[in-house]
Formats: structure tokens, C-alpha cells, sequence
């Protein structure tokens, strides 16, 4: 589930990255961000309740509201973003926990007894989502432009998602 939902999140984040360069407009940018944000949330329902990882949900949980928050942006026009720098925030936040727990062993896997591997690829993906995170509170507030955060979506799209979701899909395994 987590790996289609990965793909799905690509299909958002390049929209949103063309966006922020000036190919778009907002409401059809909103449009599918506001799919992908009810999938995420749906997907992150799912991995929780049915397949009993509350790990994997939490941190789909919170992106899919970010992207509810940020279609919500984008298709009423709002002209003050900050309140989604603010959501991206504290997913900045929770990736960084998601980040030091991927990279050193821990959190509890769905038996509920064993600890999470040290999975650096994972670490990797969680650090970069800090970064995207932190610039886009950083445009939002007017200090970083949206050319840099664009070029960041259109980049990690491929390596923290595209990449990943296919090795894991078509290979068994990430790329380190």
C-alpha cells in the first residue's frame, strides 16, 4: 500500500513543482493535491486499522492532511500561505524523529514486538523531507524563493519516491 501511495505523491509533487515555476495554475494544482491528500489520509487509515502499522500510518497521516491543508491554499486562492508553512512545520518536525529512528533502529514494527531495522535509504528519504519541509516554510514566509522549493519537489519526486517505490516494487530493495 505504502509504495502505490509513494507513486501517487510523485503524481502530486510534480504538478506542484511545475506550479512553483510558473507552468499551472492553482486550482488544478489544488485539484490533484486535494485527491492525493484524501488517498494519503485513506491509505494512512488503512495501514494503521487493516494492516496494523501505526508506524508507516502516522507519517502518511500527517502528509495527507498537509496536502488537504495546501489544496484547501490552492483552491480558494488564499494569498497567505504562511498557515501551511506552519503545517509544514511540524511535518518537518515528525520526519525529523522519523529520520533519527530510520537511521539509528527504533519504533515498533506491526507485531507490535520488534524494533524498526537501521534503514538509511528510509533516514535518507525522512532527511530530505526536513529540507523540502523547511523550504516551504521558508517560502511561505517570504525568505526562500518558490524556484528553489520547486526544483526541490521536481528532484525528490524521483529520488525519495519514484526511485524507492519502484526498486522495493519491481526488485525487493532500495537503492542503499
Amino acid at each position: 500500500m505504502t509504495l502505490a501511495l509513494l507513486l501517487l505523491i510523485c503524481m502530486m509533487w510534480v504538478p506542484v513543482g511545475l506550479f512553483f515555476l510558473g507552468s499551472g495554475e492553482a486550482k488544478s494544482t489544488g485539484f490533484v493535491t486535494a485527491v492525493v491528500g484524501v488517498l494519503v489520509v485513506i491509505g494512512a487509515v488503512l495501514q494503521t486499522a487493516i494492516f496494523k502499522d501505526p508506524f508507516t500510518g502516522g507519517l502518511l497521516f500527517v502528509f495527507g492532511v498537509l496536502y488537504l491543508q495546501t489544496a484547501h491554499a490552492l483552491l480558494t486562492g488564499l494569498e497567505d500561505m504562511r498557515t501551511v508553512g506552519n503545517g509544514a512545520l511540524v511535518v518537518a518536525c515528525v520526519c525529523a524523529a522519523y529520520a533519527v529512528l530510520y537511521l539509528t533502529g527504533g519504533g515498533v514494527k506491526p507485531d507490535g514486538k520488534t524494533i524498526i531495522d537501521v534503514v538509511p535509504y528510509l533516514g535518507f528519504m525522512n532527511v530530505t523531507f526536513v529540507v523540502i519541509c523547511l523550504t516551504v516554510v521558508g517560502v511561505t514566509y517570504g525568505k526562500i524563493a518558490p524556484k528553489v522549493a520547486a526544483w526541490m519537489f521536481l528532484t525528490l519526486s524521483f529520488t525519495c519516491l519514484f526511485v524507492p517505490a519502484i526498486g522495493l516494487m519491481g526488485y525487493g530493495k532500495l537503492p542503499f
